[in-house]
């Protein structure tokens, strides 16, 4: 059975502090699973009565499947920001997978789900609407939601698969070390040359090595203009591995929608 631990929020923008108390419950897979699932999660909101809330975050390289009354599906990686209104009162349950955790149990590579949701009986057939229904009926049972959608993964459990592990392990690298800005430094790290590391990212990952490095170099940025003030936003580009200010400016806006200083603003407001 999954275990429930602490969540902590990355990749959210605005901060997390500023809507409260998380309303996430977050449980990582144990066994057989554990190569291939990051975590199980829960996210509820009783709104009534109050006014909606967005959430905003810039998302992770990671296949999601989810399941929600009419809003249920397979996600592909989103290489853009993701943001969603809750308002009334609502449930969601998800599985995310780890980085490269998806191929083996999908028929394609992940390249072919890239910012698109697949009905998850479209994604897996009548099983996965059977799926769907069952988590549904628990309501806010959230442990016999879990089992369910472990159970469902367990029935299809893949053989081990070493490109798998190694596309999660690459990433995880560019996740802690921040010194990492260029693929090409990723693939001398690998062993492997620039073109086998982006073979590896669109079968396995869903986008290329340069967007999990400039993701989540922007999930650094966003960490440290969280921090304190002033900023300084020439170093801190270098640091990131963006050619000067101009470059990490214009990176940051096409992302996130506004300059680091609207963000800032945004925040202090």
């Amino acid at each position: 059975m999954a275990r429930p631990v602490e969540w902590i929020p990355r990749g959210v923008v605005g901060g997390y502090a500023v809507r409260g108390q998380s309303p996430v419950q977050r449980f990582l897979p144990e066994g057989p699973l554990e190569p291939w699932v990051e975590r199980f999660w829960t996210i509820s909101w009783g709104l009534e009565g109050k006014p909606p809330q967005t959430g905003e975050t810039l998302p992770h390289p990671s296949v999601y499947l989810v399941v929600e009354a009419g809003r249920s599906g397979l996600a592909g990686v989103n290489t853009r920001r993701f943001w969603r209104l809750l308002e009334g009162r609502g449930r969601v349950y998800g599985v995310k997978f780890h980085p490269g955790g998806f191929r083996p149990f999908w028929t394609a590579p992940v390249k072919t789900l890239t910012d698109q949701v697949l009905p998850l009986e479209a994604a897996f057939g009548a099983a996965g609407g059977a799926m769907e229904a069952a988590v549904l009926d628990c309501g806010g049972d959230v442990p016999a939601a879990v089992s369910i959608l472990e159970a469902f993964l367990l029935a299809r459990l893949p053989p081990p698969d070493a490109k798998a592990q190694l596309a999660r392990s690459l990433v995880a690298r560019i996740l802690e070390d921040r010194t990492l800005t260029q693929a090409e430094a990723v693939a001398r790290e690998a062993g492997m040359s620039l073109r086998s590391l982006q073979r590896l990212f669109n079968e396995y990952v869903g986008v290329s090595p340069k967007w999990v490095i400039q993701r989540y170099r922007l999930h650094d940025a966003m960490e440290e203009l969280e921090k304190a003030q002033p900023v300084d936003l020439p170093a801190l580009a270098l640091s990131l591995g963006f050619y000067d200010q101009a470059h990490f400016i214009r990176v940051f806006k096409a992302f996130l929608g506004r300059t680091p200083t609207g963000y800032l603003r945004g925040r202090e407001g």
